[in-house]
């Protein structure tokens, strides 16, 4: 619409030596950059794209974009939700195995997937090798949810800690499951009021000086 269909419509309002209406003249101006800049619009979203993964790459910008990443308020929470789930199901998993808590926490840090949750295993692996409780580590961490560092606590004081491990995945595992549901659901709404208001926002800018020409010809 923008850098084909527009163009050669407003070439008649041109031709006309016409006064065009505000939302018109806004859309020439960005019916032109469109035009002009096409190249730009296709290169940002790649060169972004590509600068993340190389810094991701590196040591401190890697966990710099994992920080940035679980401190976001809608996805973040959704990402330590996820983490969470994926921790306590390995977690739970290999000890229900047989596997020594050490072990099993050295296994775990590297499927993260995340740097800073990395290095939060990595120092309650510590904790709990100088015979802390791993809950404890958890629980005073902002970069894991409240929720299941607290059930990993009241496994660990039961004695149960391979059937709270299991308890806390599944919570999570359903919790995550539910918001993208919920998430996939208004994502097809969205989209249509957005490409109506988009659509309808451009005919009107079209429509106006066709009308603005009718009242001058009665």
């Amino acid at each position: 619409l923008l850098t084909y269909v527009v163009p050669g419509i407003v070439n008649i309002f041109s031709d006309m030596n016409q006064t065009l209406p505000l939302p018109t003249k806004i859309l020439i101006t960005v019916s032109g950059f469109f035009r002009s800049w096409w190249w730009m619009i296709v290169a940002l979203p790649v060169i972004f794209i590509t600068g993340v993964v190389l810094i991701r790459k590196t040591e401190k910008g890697g966990y710099l974009v994992d920080k940035i990443l679980i401190a976001m308020p809608v996805t973040g929470n959704l990402l330590k939700k996820l983490i969470a789930a994926r921790f306590t199901r390995t977690l739970g998993s290999l000890l229900d195995n047989g596997v020594p808590m050490l072990t099993a926490l050295d296994i775990t840090k590297s499927i993260a997937g995340n740097r800073v949750i990395y290095e939060l295993i990595l120092r309650a692996s510590e904790k709990v090798e100088q015979g802390g409780e791993l809950g404890e580590v958890l629980a005073g961490s902002r970069d894991f949810p409240y929720l299941a560092a607290q059930m990993i606590k009241i496994g660990e004081t039961s004695g149960e800690m391979e059937k709270m491990l299991e308890k806390t995945a599944e919570l999570f595992e359903k919790e995550v499951e539910s918001a993208l549901t919920a998430a996939t659901s208004l994502i097809e709404p969205f989209i249509i009021l957005a490409m109506g208001l988009v659509v309808g926002g451009i005919i009107m800018a079209i429509c106006l000086p066709i009308f603005e020409i009718n009242q001058l010809i009665q």
